[in-house]
């Protein structure tokens, strides 16, 4: 029988376990009566082919005679399980059911794969596979959903400006939610969005702190909310939440960057250093946590070490132009100025062909001397809407302009009102 075999299978986002009967999704275990489970168990090995009535009797009821009704029953319970997902399941009157796996499935694998590179050029690349498998298959909703969560992630990583991909995600977005309804992921990239491109913190608040009381064990959305609280100055709210993430799944990559990244906010940046290096032995490839724990490890007076790790962190990452912005301030700030004025040189020359976060350069300039060219860049950030410039209100790189007017009037156009600084510092 099905429930006999030592077998893990995936189908879409789900992890089949066929041995210890487990039907995952994104690291939840999903509830599902023992029947149930065997029924899929059937389904899932017998992917793209008719499965007949008797052929589920036989292997999923061990050849126990059933109506077809408790057969109608027990398909609809696997399919409610799989929410969106549950249309794969097609009801062949008569004759049975086969589960129907897109055509695009190929395609959104390898897009994913791109994805997990979290570069510039394999975001790219796995826009353009998610794309293709729109063409393939216009119907497949995972397509629509991946382009949306592409454009979001591109501008939370500074390779795109917010501005110019707004547009593109919530045309993703409504074609996603037009194939299978708002679902729990579409809803928390619609919530991350509205912090991300719309700057409307409490909406964004609102809807996060709804979906966390629907998806209590989805890891993904109290980190959201750590992020939102950090840049809202909220800092203890913000360790509250990532402590909280961290509590759900403590190996998912963004928790101990973004927990580095609310620790360098409340200048507690001796704890930075060892969550930054967590961070990078977790996760070396990922582009944030290097910069992040060099960061630490300078504010927590190790300037050696961070200089070693602001170049790993931009040579590792040649196509992120903002890592090489902040290692040349970091030179500018510890009496390299003069290699600081050529890597500037170059990521001038390089917007000529791509986007270079201007929050970025902004502190890149006012390290080397250039306060009203600073000032300039910040309101270029502004106008292109950098998602890095949610942080300014918390950045201790940020410190040395505080002083200047100019200051509080972007912060209160970045924030919609004067915003008070944090009490931890």
């Amino acid at each position: 029988m099905i429930f006999a075999v030592e077998e893990k299978l995936a189908v879409g986002p789900f992890s089949v376990d066929l041995g210890s009967a487990k039907l995952v999704r994104d690291g939840v275990e999903l509830k599902l009566r023992a029947q149930a489970f065997r029924t899929l168990g059937v389904l899932v090995r017998n992917r793209g082919r008719l499965v007949s009535y008797p052929q589920l009797i036989h292997e999923a009821w061990g050849g126990i005679r059933v109506s077809q009704h408790t057969i109608v029953v027990t398909v609809n319970e696997v399919k409610s399980a799989l929410g969106e997902y549950g249309s794969w399941i097609i009801c062949r009157p008569t004759f049975g059911y086969s589960l129907e796996i897109p055509k695009s499935d190929d395609l959104m694998r390898r897009g994913w794969h791109f994805w997990h590179q979290y570069s510039r050029e394999g975001l790219e690349s796995a826009l353009r596979c998610f794309q293709q498998a729109v063409q393939s298959t216009p119907a497949d909703f995972r397509a629509f959903q991946a382009i949306a969560n592409t454009y979001l992630t591109l501008a939370v990583m500074g390779l795109q400006a917010p501005r110019l991909i707004h547009g593109s995600f919530l045309e993703a977005q409504s074609r996603a939610a037009a194939l299978c309804g708002w679902t729990p992921e579409l809803r928390l990239d619609h919530a991350f969005g509205l912090f991300v491109f719309d700057r409307n913190f409490a909406a964004a608040e609102s809807e996060l702190l709804t979906l966390r009381k629907e998806r209590p064990n989805h890891p993904y959305v109290p980190a959201r909310l750590a992020m939102l609280y950090s840049a809202l100055g909220r800092l203890d709210d913000a360790l509250t939440a990532i402590r909280r993430a961290r509590a759900i799944d403590p190996l998912v990559p963004a928790l101990a960057i973004i927990e580095t990244c609310i620790r360098i906010a409340r200048r507690e940046f001796e704890t930075a250093a060892a969550c930054g290096k967590e961070a990078v032995e977790l996760h070396p490839n990922s582009q944030a946590g290097r910069a992040l724990y060099a960061e630490a490890l300078e504010f927590s007076g190790q300037p050696t070490r961070a200089g070693i790790e602001y170049r790993l962190a931009s040579s590792s990452s040649p196509d992120i132009p903002w890592k090489r912005a902040l290692e040349a301030r970091f030179l500018a700030r510890n009496g390299s100025r003069g290699d600081a004025l050529e890597i500037l040189k170059e990521l001038e020359s390089l917007r000529a062909t791509q986007y270079v976060d201007s929050y970025s350069m902004a502190l890149l300039l006012d390290a080397i001397g250039e306060r009203d060219q600073a000032f300039q860049e910040l309101d270029r950030a502004y106008e292109e809407n950098s998602f890095a410039l949610t942080i300014v209100n918390v950045d201790p790189k940020s410190d040395p302009l505080r002083s200047d007017p100019r200051f509080a009037r972007l912060r209160k156009k970045v924030f919609g009102h004067p915003f008070p600084l944090s009490a931890h510092f």
